[in-house]
């Protein structure tokens, strides 16, 4: 095996190790569409569009995956969910 191979197979063993998470918001009769979409777009970064699907999925389906992603990134957004007022949880 030469070097380049070797170098290149380490690389992907590493890529392979970085764990994703998830940000999922749960459905609940106390928060409007208006408000979900407003936070989705502040705390994680959404697009008008994406915030909106989002909601709709939660609506309808009870749950959403909101953001994908490492834990250390993740967590201060599901803090700003929470304080906002929207059950999420990271898992």
């Amino acid at each position: 095996m030469s070097t380049k191979e070797q170098i290149s197979e380490e690389l992907l063993i590493e890529e392979e190790t970085v764990r994703q998470n998830e940000i999922v918001v749960f459905n609940d009769d106390v928060n409007t569409f208006d408000h979900v979409i407003e936070t989705l777009i502040s705390v994680c970064d959404h697009t008008p569009e994406q915030a909106e699907q989002c909601s709709l999925i939660v609506h309808y389906k009870g749950k959403c995956t909101v953001k994908t992603g490492e834990y250390k990134d993740l967590e201060p957004r599901c803090t700003g969910l929470l304080s906002a007022g929207l059950s999420a949880e990271i898992i």
